[in-house]
């Protein structure tokens, strides 16, 4: 799995956070609800041990996704054209509009903060492209043209 160098220190704080604070607060949780009595009947107790869960889960994926990455090295790619972890301004030129994305590993995108996937459509479209280029993609609600504005890291 393909990471900036960003993106992989976030992962690498989350899983810290997870383990030494969220586990004790989980535990605590647990602790509070077994106090309450028959267990069997207990929805606390029920809604911290699939918290728990879900927090376990949560480590484990960090942990693969840790010894799984690959951190990219920017200074292997040319500063002029699109690459994992630039960022990018872009014109849409069917409506003119303006956006600034992030090309990010899979692991890290998050659309709703600009933090495009370069594995998705855009984000595949956008991989060597320069100043000036058009380029095309194909979208779930279709075709697509696009502009690079600029590229900065």
């Amino acid at each position: 799995m393909l990471l900036s160098q960003e993106g992989y220190d976030k992962l690498k704080a989350e899983l810290e956070h997870l383990k030494r604070v969220e586990r004790q607060r989980v535990a605590d949780n647990i602790r509070e609800a077994k106090s309450h009595g028959d267990l069997r009947e207990n929805a606390m107790y029920h809604e911290a041990k699939l918290n728990q869960k879900r927090l376990e889960t949560r480590i484990a994926d960090l942990e693969r996704a840790i010894q799984t990455a690959q951190v990219v090295d920017h200074s292997e790619h040319p500063e002029d054209q699109a690459h994992l972890g630039s960022i990018v301004k872009l014109k849409d030129l069917e409506w003119g509009d303006e956006l600034t994305v992030k090309l990010v590993g899979a692991f890290e995108a998050d659309p709703a903060n600009d933090l495009i996937s370069i594995t998705s459509p855009l984000g595949e479209a956008l991989l060597g492209k320069s100043q000036n280029d058009e380029f095309e993609v194909n979208a779930p609600g279709g075709i697509q043209r696009y502009q690079v504005l600029s590229i900065g890291a």
